[in-house]
């Protein structure tokens, strides 16, 4: 039976069978004799998006990754997650890792800090403004109209119903584990309340710029 380690655009964790192409973490959420999640979603602000391989590193997910200081063997190390691809990462609020994808989280905190004026900023503004509006750490999707959409950065990801889209091109590309589907036009939104998912924090990182990276079914 597949982990419940992957996660959707809204934050939430589920046990399907797609890993996709990047993983990350939100601290140690796990319990490694039964591998299955604690009822806590965090241990920590930082939600970051991590390579699934780096420097031939090899951990067992939801196991013991963490030496021990006895002989009792190894401790819970941070809870691998996974997701489609970083669009699906960053609508659920994290950003990137400084450890194995150091320059790209440079590049985010850069554009963080020309988004809002900061003239030094450090990853911790970034967590903690992501931590208050991050959904699954009880933040709020804001309303959006039809109008707006356009007006929105490619990479944002927004909610129709109990569906996630993400924007791209001037389009709305259905979101799934596996996988973006056929472009919708914005005029399909019409009908109903639309949300943006994203936190508006990450969303302001990309309208200066960041390029986040797409599965290739978006490109297809």
């Amino acid at each position: 039976m597949p982990l419940q380690n992957r996660v959707d655009p809204f934050g939430v964790i589920h046990a399907v069978a797609e890993h996709g192409l990047f993983m990350g973490n939100r601290g140690i959420i796990h319990d490694p004799e039964t591998k299955t999640l604690l009822k806590k979603r965090w241990a920590l602000q930082a939600w970051i998006i991590c390579v699934c391989e780096f420097r031939d590193v090899r951990r067992e997910p939801m196991g013991r990754n963490r030496q021990s200081d006895d002989q009792s063997g190894g401790k819970a190390g941070w809870t691998e997650l996974f997701f489609l691809d970083e669009v699906t990462a960053l609508s659920a609020g994290h950003r990137p890792c400084f450890f194995c994808r150091r320059e790209r989280a440079k590049d985010f905190v850069r554009r963080f800090g020309m988004a809002f004026g900061i003239a030094e900023p450090r990853a911790p503004q970034v967590d903690k403004r992501l931590h208050r509006e991050r959904m699954a750490s009880a933040g709020q999707a804001p309303i959006v109209s039809v109008e707006e959409l356009a007006g929105l950065p490619d990479g944002s990801m927004i909610s129709s119903g109990n569906r996630a889209y993400a924007l791209f091109d001037g389009a709305a590309l259905p979101w799934s584990f596996g996988g973006y589907g056929e472009p919708v036009g914005f005029a399909g939104f019409a009908d109903g309340p639309i949300r943006l998912l994203a936190p508006t924090t990450t969303v302001a990182v990309l309208r200066q710029g960041y390029q986040p990276v797409w599965h290739p079914s978006a490109k297809t």
